[in-house]
């Protein structure tokens, strides 16, 4: 079945929700701009608890979600995912010591890639692993995303603001 996605506006772009029959979230992706179709049928009992939520979130005043989920994927997959929302708020650490954390180091690209899979992001925290060197990779929501996140959770200083430069008349 295909999931149907149910747009979420938020600072970076908008999102897509998608939830299975009994309400728990399947999917929240970054639509990239890409248009959706509008759902049809009823809006899925969790969709404005989800919204609250990330208005929460967001804004400073959540740090973490309670959402009921249902993850889909290998058992390694879960296994990374699990590990994932173990990472608390504020905080990051290296592909390598996501490795560590399963229990052996040479499971660092395979970690990596079920990092990379995860289909729920932000609140399964794929944003929260970074490169060994401080440097921002791997993100399917795009770097600017994971740039931004982690500057709302503290992890990176907060961007200065940019100069506002005269508007000049030719």
């Amino acid at each position: 079945m295909v999931p149907v996605f149910h747009p979420l506006a938020t600072p970076f772009g908008d999102l897509g929700a998608a939830f299975a029959e009994d309400g728990r979230l399947l999917k929240l992706v970054r639509l990239h701009g890409a248009p959706i179709e509008p759902p049809l049928g009823p809006e899925p009992r969790s969709l404005p608890f989800l919204k609250r939520q990330l208005e929460a979130y967001f804004s400073g005043n959540l740090r973490d979600f309670n959402i009921p989920m249902q993850v889909e994927g290998t058992e390694f997959q879960r296994r990374v995912w699990k590990e994932l929302t173990k990472i608390p708020y504020g905080q990051a650490i290296s592909y390598l010591e996501l490795a560590r954390r399963l229990g052996d180091e040479k499971c660092l690209r395979a970690a990596a890639r079920a990092n990379g899979a995860n289909s729920i992001s932000i609140l399964i925290p794929c944003h929260r692993v970074i490169g060994s060197d401080g440097s921002l990779v791997g993100y399917a929501g795009g770097l600017d995303m994971k740039e931004f996140l982690l500057r709302l959770e503290g992890v990176l200083p907060k961007a200065p603001p940019q100069p506002r430069l005269p508007f000049i008349w030719e």
